[in-house]
């Protein structure tokens, strides 16, 4: 290469480097721009100081999907927001201290339920705000519940309301409960992949998507006795609310073709029919019904405030001496440190141990939500949970809506464990996988050989075929984790070994049929839980709660302020991900998520298969 030719290959290579600086460099400074102008329209909109007027009418809207705790760090979540690859979220505290708070304001004479921007609902959340709602009612306040059309998680938590309004040229349909996965022994067989599983327990199906086409008979019997049970205490929860009878709401959802053809292919006019909604009415006729029965506004039609802006009113703080912790735990549960969404091994223990350390609290609340993860790192935090019981504060579990495998797993140990009647718990059961790759490689001409010392030298390689040595050793290794989930559970639950492995095998329950089998203690809400923490510490009627959290910088609860809700009035468009738009955002999470077991990146120790006790389960509402 010449002088001349090869001083035109650097110049090239250092404008290629310098343009992919550049672009990078604009892109961080465009995010930082949109984050801090979507901040500043906020506070525009917002004011300096937010009031509460009289005869004003709440207006709760829950964006996205309701959850524990919001997902990811707040950087990384505002991050994630603008750049459309997150789903919007809303906190159930939020939603409960908003009823809380409003029951006692006499300046909120009604509320409305706007379930439009909802996406999603669990069965256990839908029975916790039904008992806030209920809570909400004795005050005497009515509640309208409105939206343009109802999914069937939307319509659970519109019942809660004293009328539902529906749009006359909405939908309502109640779908059932279904559970449908997919599976890939045939795509992986394509793909020439060796899917290595070990498990133990008839019933745990968690990883058969991977050496199956279809579900096994035992992963139906146990899906159809849980599932069933879930739909009969929606039917029982929208049956109650409605005031219909159970039998007439079955024979309307066995038959939602016959329903909509007698009502001339209206939908909304059979939902109307039917009992399931009280008005069809539209969105300039609801303002008006609104302003009627509290105030009127210029510009909005009725006087009204969000639930946002109504938690920000300032008010005076309580600082009670005692007060119930409460740690949250949502998420899969893996190895180390994890943001909020994930159950980290060291990040919760800290959390324990922080509630441990803290004179003011006097006895914790454990909030579960999860369906498992990390064995070891369940062993962890059940290990700290166990320490924080020896420091004299009694601590309660409370199952959020999944508690199952792993989450079952880190519920051990407690003074008394919670759930709701559906809570997806139990699960008691691991596997172990590792996926090769050899068959994989050996179609593009890629072969590997080699030598080792010991049977164990290089055989976790995942371009060779696993040897029946090692998995036998993994087999044996997964056998002995079994043995010891169910010896805790028996230890812990006063139970036999017989007796534990006849409810586990992997199976899952849902709540009230793992109270009849003596996994649980108590059937009931997350209030009704912070209730047994306080009078189990002997604490008076005035205690306060506090949220165990990882302390936030200042730049941290900047952004946790500002939320995606500010890009949304800043009039934002935040993009959409091509193949999310046209698969739709869960069948592109799930068969993603599947897929990325399947390489291997959510092993804590690459190379090497772990340990799992997951259910792989969630809330099928």
């Amino acid at each position: 290469m010449t002088e001349s030719k090869q001083s035109n290959f650097l110049v090239r290579l250092w404008r290629g480097f310098w343009g992919g600086v550049t672009t990078l460099r604009m892109f961080v400074f465009n995010i930082l721009f949109l984050l801090v102008l979507a901040f500043l329209i906020r506070g525009m909109l917002s004011g300096d100081r937010i009031t509460v007027e009289d005869d004003t009418t709440l207006v709760i809207a829950p964006v996205g999907l309701i959850v524990e705790e919001y997902t990811g760090a707040p950087a990384e979540r505002a991050i994630n927001e603008a750049l459309g690859q997150q789903l919007p979220e809303t906190r159930l505290r939020d939603l409960l201290r908003t009823l809380e708070l409003a029951a006692d304001d006499d300046r909120i004479v009604q509320v409305l339920l706007r379930t439009d921007r909802l996406l999603g609902l669990s069965a256990g959340t839908m029975t916790e705000l039904d008992a806030a709602v209920k809570r909400f009612r004795e005050s005497g306040k009515p509640i309208v519940a409105f939206g343009s059309s109802m999914t069937q998680a939307q319509f659970g938590l519109a019942s809660m309301a004293d009328e539902i309004w529906l749009d006359p040229d909405g939908l309502l349909l109640i779908e059932g409960i279904s559970r449908f996965r997919n599976y890939y022994a045939d795509a992986l067989e394509l793909l020439r992949v060796d899917v290595n599983l070990f498990r133990v327990g008839e019933f745990k199906s968690a990883a058969e998507p991977y050496i199956r086409n279809d579900m096994s008979e035992a992963d139906q019997e146990a899906a159809e006795f849980w599932i069933g049970g879930l739909w009969q205490q929606y039917l029982e929860l929208i049956a109650a609310n409605r005031g219909l009878p159970i039998e007439r709401l079955i024979e309307q959802t066995q038959n939602p073709v016959e329903m909509v053809v007698s009502a001339n292919g209206d939908p909304a006019a059979a939902a109307l029919d039917a009992g399931w909604v009280d008005r069809l009415i539209t969105r300039p006729e609801a303002r008006i019904e609104l302003a009627d029965r509290g105030a009127p506004d210029d510009d909005k039609g009725f006087r009204q405030i969000g639930m946002d802006d109504y938690l920000a009113v300032p008010r005076t703080p309580k600082v009670p001496r005692d007060r119930v912790g409460i740690v949250v735990a949502s998420g899969s549960i893996v190895e180390g440190s994890q943001s909020p969404g994930m159950i980290g091994g060291d990040s919760t223990a800290r959390l324990l141990r922080k509630a441990a350390d803290d004179d003011s609290i006097k006895a914790v609340v454990f909030r579960i939500d999860s369906g498992g993860g990390s064995a070891f790192a369940s062993e962890i935090i059940r290990q700290e949970m166990m320490a924080l019981r020896e420091t004299g504060k009694p601590v309660i579990v409370s199952m959020g809506d999944v508690a199952a495998s792993g989450g079952y797993w880190i519920a051990m140990g407690a003074d008394e464990v919670w759930a709701y009647p559906n809570t997806i718990t139990g699960s008691i059961g691991i596997f172990g996988m590792f996926p090769t790759f050899q068959r994989t490689l050996e179609t593009v001409g890629i072969n590997t050989d080699g030598f080792g010392t010991t049977p164990l030298a290089g055989a976790l390689r995942p371009d060779l075929a696993m040897s029946d040595t090692v998995g036998e050793l993994f087999q044996s290794v997964i056998e002995h984790g079994y043995r010891e989930f169910i010896g805790l559970v028996g230890e812990h639950r006063d139970m036999t070994t017989a007796e534990v492995d006849e409810v586990a095998q992997g199976r899952v329950w849902t709540g009230a049929q793992a109270r009849d089998r003596g996994l649980i203690d108590q059937l009931g809400t997350l209030d009704e839980a912070i209730d047994a923490a306080a009078r189990m510490a002997g604490l008076s009627d005035d205690y306060g709660t506090l949220y165990v959290e990882p302390k936030m910088s200042p730049f941290e609860e900047f952004l946790a302020q500002m939320g995606a809700e500010a890009m949304v009035r800043a009039g934002l468009d935040l993009p959409t991900h091509p193949i999310r738009a046209l698969f739709g955002n869960a069948l592109y999470d799930q068969v993603t998520g599947d897929l990325t077991v399947i390489a291997g990146t959510r092993s804590s120790r690459p190379g090497m298969p772990e340990v799992v006790a997951h259910c792989l389960c969630e809330s099928p509402l």
